[in-house]
């Protein structure tokens, strides 16, 4: 076994499992860290890689959020199922989140599952992820200086309606076109311009990154075929297992974090790190 490459994926899995959450692209991160740090595989494995990697990252929303995110009631007595119906074990208003969630996938869903293969050749580059990075860092600064001005007009899922799930997935789908735009960064900004609370839409976006990259994550490897080498399912698991260790501590500081601060600096890091990027791509340091 090759214990550089074994480092290589804990690497790769601690900067999926900062900057899944943080609004910075996981995606666009891993592009270009890949531009230093290259993994010694295929490029079909590479690729998918990329993106099953965020299995991990989906486990740890799991964890965090289980008793917002299970609709069963355990608690509910055995003895009242034949009076009262299944139902009766059934929460009723994760089940309506439930519905939300998958409302707001249905954009990025429609169009990834037609357009994937399309996307990944014209846009999964250094330059797009550098210009997204600005784009979306300038438009965090812009909204969250807007924001002073307004109260939420919602301020937790419940109070979200289908309209407004929905149209946070069209969002979403900017992200699924353009990397470097950041799923959750998209998912915010839309929340947040619609009147979302900044913690509702953080949460949000949490809970509807596990069908998402779910769906993805099952994308990806049926089109790369479930014949692993030993190494590669090392490298693999290797780097599942460490963004899910890192993902429980990100979600957790950022849910902190957003209490007391805005996302402006987020916007700021995006900026910075993009015109990095692009000094980088002039002076011939990254393709």
């Amino acid at each position: 076994m090759d214990l550089f490459e074994i480092l290589k994926a804990i690497i790769l899995g601690i900067v999926e499992g900062i900057t899944e959450w943080l609004p910075v692209s996981s995606t666009g991160h891993l592009i270009l860290v890949d531009e230093f740090l290259h993994l010694d595989m295929s490029e079909d494995f590479k690729e998918m890689f990329d993106v099953v990697i965020q299995l991990g990252a989906i486990l740890a929303v799991v964890v965090i959020y289980w008793k917002q995110l299970f609709p069963v009631n355990i608690k509910s007595n055995p003895k009242s199922l034949s009076q009262s119906g299944i139902g009766s074990y059934l929460r009723k208003d994760i089940l309506s989140m439930w519905g939300k969630i998958i409302v707001a996938c249905i954009p990025a869903a429609v169009i990834g599952l037609l357009f994937d293969d399309l996307f990944t050749e014209l846009f999964y580059n250094a330059t797009t992820v550098a210009i997204m990075l600005i784009v979306v860092g300038i438009a965090f600064i812009f909204i969250e200086r807007w924001n002073k001005k307004r109260t939420p007009k919602i301020n937790s899922i419940d109070e979200m309606s289908y309209k407004i799930v929905l149209m946070i997935g069209v969002f979403q789908l900017i992200a699924a076109i353009f990397p470097g735009t950041s799923r959750s960064g998209a998912t915010i900004i839309g929340a947040l311009l619609l009147g979302v609370s900044r913690t509702a839409a953080a949460e949000f976006t949490f809970f509807l990154a596990v069908p998402v990259m779910a769906g993805a994550s099952l994308l990806k490897l049926v089109k790369h075929g479930f014949d692993f080498t030993g190494m590669e399912l090392a490298v693999l698991f290797t780097g599942m297992i460490t963004a899910f260790i890192v993902s429980i501590i990100i979600i957790r500081f950022l849910m902190q974090f957003i209490r007391k601060h805005d996302f402006t600096v987020f916007g700021w890091y995006r900026i910075f790190i993009g015109i990095v990027v692009l000094i980088c791509g002039f002076t011939g340091v990254i393709g």
